[in-house]
This record gives C-alpha cells, sequence and structure tokens, in this order.
C-alpha cells in the first residue's frame, strides 16, 4: 500500500470502481450531501483525539486518516462525476496563494 500514485491516477482508479455500477455517480447534490456527512464524521474523530469529548465506551474505533481517505474519495467522486481534473484545480489553487497570499503569512527564516 505505499505505491505513491498520482491524482489522475486516484480519479482514474476511482472512475474504474464507479464504473462497475449501473448506477454510476451520485448527483452533485447528493455528492455534497455524502460530502457534509463525511466532513461530520472527520469532525467527529479530531473532537476525540483534540477536543473535550472522548468516546463512548461502546463507539467504533476510526482514525483521522481513514475520515480524511473517506472524504478523499468523495471529492475525487464529485470531481470525476463533473469532468473536472484535479491536478489541474490543485494548481490554480496553488498559483492563487504563490501570487495573491504570497507575502499574508509570516515566513520562516531559511
Amino acid at each position: 500500500m505505499s505505491q505513491h500514485k498520482t491524482m489522475k491516477e486516484l480519479q482514474q482508479e476511482v472512475d474504474d470502481y464507479i464504473g462497475q455500477f449501473k448506477e454510476g455517480y451520485f448527483s452533485p447534490l447528493a455528492l455534497t450531501a455524502r460530502m457534509t456527512e463525511e466532513l461530520g464524521e472527520l469532525a467527529r474523530e479530531v473532537n476525540h483525539h483534540y477536543g473535550e469529548k472522548p468516546k463512548k465506551s461502546d463507539e467504533e474505533e476510526k482514525t483521522i486518516e481513514e475520515e480524511l481517505g473517506d472524504m478523499l474519495f468523495v471529492m475525487i467522486c464529485f470531481a470525476n462525476s463533473l469532468n473536472i481534473d484535479l491536478e489541474e484545480a490543485h494548481n490554480r489553487v496553488m498559483n492563487k496563494f504563490n501570487t495573491r497570499d504570497k507575502d499574508r503569512w509570516t515566513r520562516k527564516d531559511s
């Protein structure tokens, strides 16, 4: 499981998985709801690990890593369903941060 994959490979892997089912991708609205559900589960795990709310003794053990993986899967489904290249989307965002926001934060001394 330590094989590194590109974003294109991740998107293709998810597309191959979803492509085996007649239902295909959910609608953008359903995927937004699903992403919201997954974000809530992530928030719950973060709260258990870093917040003041410990888990109940009968609560299933999950990890932040697992919840982030669920979020990534749904986000890739969303992007694929709308034919969005996430690598391109990432590059646009990084360009924005490296230009518009380049002096916004205090840089570490080099």
